[in-house]
């Protein structure tokens, strides 16, 4: 998403020292830089979302301004900037306005995309797919796919698996599977090429929409899911069935009122998107943290077998602390979103300084998540930090941000943990693994976290007492 805001005008804005006002706040002041500079900070933002927001950060602190094509583009870091954007006291920020730039195109009026009451209302009609009923009715449909998927993966000797495209199969069948109430079959390919191509061209580099473009693929493949669901709906809002698919084609208000043909796309679309991408990219960084530590491998594989069981109840889920510390420390460092777009509705203070109405503003949680003010040695994989006696994540309300927050708060967290864990469960019985000698995993950060590679990984399997 950074990529995105730096398109812009050369001029980069710091924080400036002049009174606006009788408020005492302050203005930001332009510093012009020029064009080389400017096309650096601009591939930097892209390729490297960490480094450009730790530069940027160092130089200026924490507000900057960037100024390009007549368009206002700023830059705040820290968890107090978090707290600002995502409680959002009097609503001065629209999720939509920012989204639409980013990736409207491709994901138009996914509920991320929404605000105010438009998005408490379609958030509302979707919650009941994600309520503690749904979510166990999930869990004993997802125990006996994921149990034959890991079980299946096709280790050899000597030979490293990608884990990578693993994952995103295993997660797009359990999505189809769950989210539809469908076996893909031979479709899951296209549908998963689909899902990639519109992913890739959410945020692309040439951002026009001419054939043979990223973009012009994006929308090809946007138009081909459309068809797909649509073909689909007749019969979802006409039957009965329990997954999710079904329970938004058939959701009411209290007046009667349901979703129209194409909120359900559009819903389903940014769902499925969001479903197994996200998790696909938490699985592949917890695979290769615990590659690198045995010794972690060892203690969870111990939390495993403690519990005593072949599978994975849903009151299990509670009584693997280790593994949701893994889980955390994997998103701190890895988050699956390195940034957090708004566009702010008017002026707005940060620290003092004011913030003009009509510019992008932008928080990095993975910046903040490596922030030495909240995180000790941020450096280091530590998942005790997450412990109950450390708690380094309580440090401040929004130093830990991987689920965003507030009204936009990730509203498949619980689905998405669940998912991870049962993965977790079924990796640790069924195999030991590790990377191979002298290897560091290529970290692509925008516009999903994953491993420019795919994540090579070796594995032996092995029985679980």
């Amino acid at each position: 998403m950074a990529r995105a805001m730096l398109c812009a005008r050369r001029e980069v804005t710091a924080m400036s020292n002049a009174a606006l006002g009788d408020a005492g706040a302050q203005t930001l002041r332009p510093i012009r830089t020029g064009a080389l500079e400017t096309w650096r900070l601009v591939r930097a933002s892209y390729n490297d979302p960490l480094g450009h927001a730790q530069e940027l950060h160092a130089r200026h602190g924490n507000a900057v301004m960037q100024k390009f094509a007549g368009m206002t583009f700023v830059h705040l870091y820290g968890a107090d900037a978090h707290r600002l954007s995502l409680i959002n006291d009097g609503q001065v920020f629209s999720n939509k306005k920012a989204w639409d730039m980013i990736i409207g195109r491709i994901f138009p009026n996914g509920l991320m995309l929404r605000d105010g009451d438009d998005h408490r209302y379609h958030r509302r009609l979707m919650h009941a797919g994600f309520k503690n009923a749904a979510l166990k009715r999930y869990h004993e449909e997802m125990v006996p796919q994921v149990e034959r998927a890991v079980g299946a993966w096709p280790i050899q000797p000597g030979q490293p698996l990608r884990m990578f495209p693993v994952f995103k199969q295993m997660t797009l069948d359990l999505a189809a599977s769950i989210f539809l109430g469908l076996e893909l079959g031979p479709e899951a390919r296209r549908v998963n090429k689909a899902f990639e191509t519109t992913v890739a061209a959410s945020m692309p580099k040439i951002p026009l929409a001419v054939p043979g473009t990223l973009l012009w693929r994006g929308i090809r493949a946007r138009r081909y899911m459309c068809e797909f669901f649509q073909a689909l709906l007749p019969e979802k809002r006409a039957g009965d069935g329990t997954d999710m698919f079904s329970l938004l084609a058939r959701a009411t208000d209290e007046d009667g009122n349901r979703y129209t043909d194409q909120e359900v796309i559009d819903h389903m679309i940014f769902l499925m998107m969001a479903a197994h991408d996200t998790t696909t990219s938490t699985l592949t960084s917890m695979s290769y943290a615990l590659a690198l530590l045995p010794q972690w491998q060892d203690r969870l594989l111990q939390e495993v077998r403690e519990l005593g069981v072949a599978q994975l109840g849903y009151d299990d889920l509670e009584r693997l602390p280790l593994t949701e510390q893994v889980m955390k420390e994997a998103l701190r460092m890895y988050p699956p979103l390195s940034t957090l777009p708004r566009y702010n509705l008017q002026d707005v203070e940060f620290e003092g300084r004011v913030i003009p109405a009509g510019a992008m503003v932008t928080t990095y949680p993975i910046h903040t998540h490596y922030m030495p003010e909240y995180w000790t040695d941020p450096e280091r994989f530590d998942p005790d930090r997450f412990s109950e006696e450390r708690a380094e994540h309580r440090r401040h309300s929004h130093c830990w941000v991987p689920f965003g927050g507030g009204a936009h708060m990730c509203i498949g967290l619980h689905f998405a943990i669940m998912q991870i864990k049962l993965v977790m469960f079924e990796m640790l019985r069924n195999y030991r693994w590790s990377v191979p000698e002298g290897y560091t995993m290529p970290v692509q950060q925008s516009p999903i976290s994953k491993p420019r590679d795919g994540l090579p990984l070796f594995f032996e399997p092995r029985r679980v007492e």
